[in-house]
């Protein structure tokens, strides 16, 4: 990353903004350091430094219409690095995000040295994670080794298709069987998994990272 590198503050609370100054200036001297109220001042500062930017961002709370608006914005300033910084952050949204390399995500009750941290770490270009999302992604993983022991592969299909709403007579109808094979593979799936109802399935297959976004279903 370029070494005059402008770190970027989108936060629309004053005392997060304070203490972001200070630490910034702790770790970098003279860095050059401004501030976005929204979207759109946002795009502006990013545009006066080429993208050449660290951008700590308030996902919960600043101007962005949802996860993709926020990658279709990465993605037109490829060199900057993102850190997600919030009181909390969704597991969709933590298991979506930690794929792109040239975003971190940190929370605000994290101790300074782990602000610090991100900070040096989103400076140099690299991704970092505090250990409460770090712990996050590893059950994430831990659940989908679990999820694929237990249920075959055809089961597991079967469980992301009942994760989206799809009806066994959909589901036989997407796959080519019968009604009552899907309604055998239902039960054994209930039964490996230890749950009652549909519900309790969809819930196990959001844990086990079976389907992105599946709030859209229920």
């Amino acid at each position: 990353m370029d070494t005059d590198i402008r770190f970027i503050i989108a936060d629309n609370q004053d005392i997060t903004c304070a203490g972001l100054y200070k630490y910034i200036a702790e770790l970098f001297n003279e860095a050059a350091v401004s501030e976005a109220t929204d979207k759109k001042g946002l795009i502006s500062s990013l545009m006066d430094c080429n993208g050449h930017a660290v951008i700590i961002l308030d996902y919960t709370l600043f101007d962005l219409n949802g996860v993709e608006n926020l990658l279709i914005i990465t993605r037109r300033f490829p060199s900057a690095h993102w850190i997600l910084f919030s009181n909390e952050l969704s597991d969709n949204l933590i298991r979506r995000l930690s794929v792109e390399k040239h975003i971190s995500m940190i929370l605000k009750e994290n101790p300074k040295e782990e602000i610090c941290a991100a900070l040096k770490y989103a400076r140099k270009g690299e991704q970092f994670f505090c250990h409460q999302i770090t712990n996050q992604l590893l059950t994430f993983s831990a659940n989908k080794e679990k999820e694929n022991t237990v249920l075959t592969g055809t089961e597991t299909d079967i469980l992301r298709l009942i994760a989206q709403g799809k009806s066994a007579k959909e589901i036989a109808a997407l796959r080519t069987s019968s009604i009552h094979t899907i309604i055998t593979h239902k039960k054994n799936i209930f039964r490996k998994l230890e749950v009652n109802n549909v519900y309790e399935a969809t819930k196990y297959a959001i844990r086990a990272g079976l389907v992105e976004m599946v709030e859209y279903y229920i």
